[in-house]
């Protein structure tokens, strides 16, 4: 008999084609839902129970999911991806419900993403383009990389692969991640977060979002920086109080910003940076290249076949 499994991850959903041989081979049917970004709570409470295997993107994966699931046919998930702030770990505990991640999947996708907003930030490429379509024809000075201070928040396999790319610039690097035992000789460690925050010219962020860091990068930090700043985000919204930054942008402390996440996803049509001059905007869409894609969820899919035929077996 078939195991039916549930796909809700949009960058896998997309190239799904890709994966049916090998699906296939494992006699898993697939279900594979239209999502912009995430299903609603309440979609997946009707959906998750019917499925044995889930793979989960970044949908609102609580405990009241997971106990719908378990009270229907839900044996086995897995979190397509690097983060799992969305993933009640500890209700699949304790409902007895196998899942892991996928990680160190895509530092190198985010990090060569993370260093076009830093070298579009520097040189307003992105302003540029913006004004010419518009006919205008402007010629803002930016600034030159090489001394120039870039802070990374969160030294795992993201922030080195960022640093990595930093250093082949000439920037300096310091990094904060009160978990790194060792970094490479060319970033400076500091574990404890704002500490010489004041020193950089771009900040980027790349740790996973916890409940400790919620906000992370909040108003009093405001009074900390050097003043023209660029403030890039590739992990998760709300390590960034929008409200703060916004209020940052507009006095000029930071000089402009670049957003793959946001607090809220979609980004609404009223959504105040996007209206602002000096934000770019992205879809949440570091890791999503054709090669990472598949490489994650063929990862994706071993991890899922080997947990749901250990649970077979243990039935």
């Amino acid at each position: 008999m078939s195991l039916k499994i549930l796909v809700t991850c949009p960058p896998m959903l997309k190239q799904i084609d890709k994966f049916s041989h090998v699906l296939s081979e494992l006699d898993m049917k697939l279900t594979t839902p239209d999502v912009v970004q995430t299903l609603s709570v309440e979609e997946l409470l009707s959906i998750v129970p019917q499925h044995d295997g889930w793979i989960i993107g970044d949908d609102p994966a609580t405990a009241a999911v997971f106990e719908a699931g378990r009270a229907g046919q839900l044996k086995a998930a897995v979190k397509w991806g690097i983060g799992v702030d969305n993933v009640d770990f500890t209700a699949c505990e304790r409902l007895g419900i196998p899942i892991t991640n996928t990680p160190a999947m895509f530092g190198a996708e985010v990090a060569d993403l993370a260093m076009c907003y830093v070298l579009g930030l520097a040189r307003d490429a992105f302003f540029i383009d913006r004004e010419i379509r518009k006919g205008g024809w402007p010629k803002p000075a930016g600034i030159s990389l090489p001394g120039k201070t870039m802070g990374i928040v969160g030294l795992g396999d993201i922030g080195r692969s960022i640093a990595k790319r930093a250093e082949a610039h000439d920037l300096n690097i310091i990094g904060w991640d009160p978990y790194a035992k060792s970094v490479p000789d060319f970033i400076t460690l500091k574990n404890d977060f704002p500490r010489d925050i004041g020193s950089c010219d771009f900040i980027v962020f790349a740790c996973a979002l916890t409940a400790d860091n919620h906000h992370l990068f909040d108003e009093p930090i405001l009074d900390l920086l050097k003043l023209g700043v660029r403030v890039v985000n590739v992990s998760r919204g709300a390590l960034i109080n929008e409200r703060a930054l916004l209020k940052g942008l507009s006095s000029g402390i930071i000089i402009s910003a670049a957003l793959d996440v946001f607090e809220k996803e979609p980004l609404m049509p009223d959504s105040e940076i996007l209206a602002h001059p000096k934000c770019i905007v992205g879809s949440h869409n570091a890791s999503n290249t054709i090669d990472a894609v598949i490489r994650a969820s063929h990862e994706a899919i071993r991890l899922l076949d080997r947990m749901l035929k250990m649970q077979v077996e243990t039935e």
